[in-house]
């Protein structure tokens, strides 16, 4: 069993973040914190997700690019 955790593969994941969120948003209501807050706290959360998520995507497709051009040619 391999119990290396593939970081990129989390953190570029959409069950990860709402995970996420829903753990936040249900911490926050239990210290009965304003759903005024609550909800903006959970639109930075999916707005760092999106961003985390674009950033290794943009890097797998440059590192794929960089891959493709190396190639020597037959």
């Amino acid at each position: 069993m391999n119990s290396k955790i593939n970081w990129k593969q989390k953190l570029s994941s959409r069950k990860f973040w709402v995970a996420l969120i829903g753990l936040t948003t249900a911490v926050l209501a239990m210290v009965k914190m304003e759903a005024s807050s609550i909800e903006q706290i959970s639109t930075i959360i999916m707005s760092f997700g999106t961003l985390i998520a674009y950033v290794i995507a943009e890097g797998f497709i440059d590192a794929k690019r960089i891959e493709n051009t190396e190639k020597p040619r037959e």
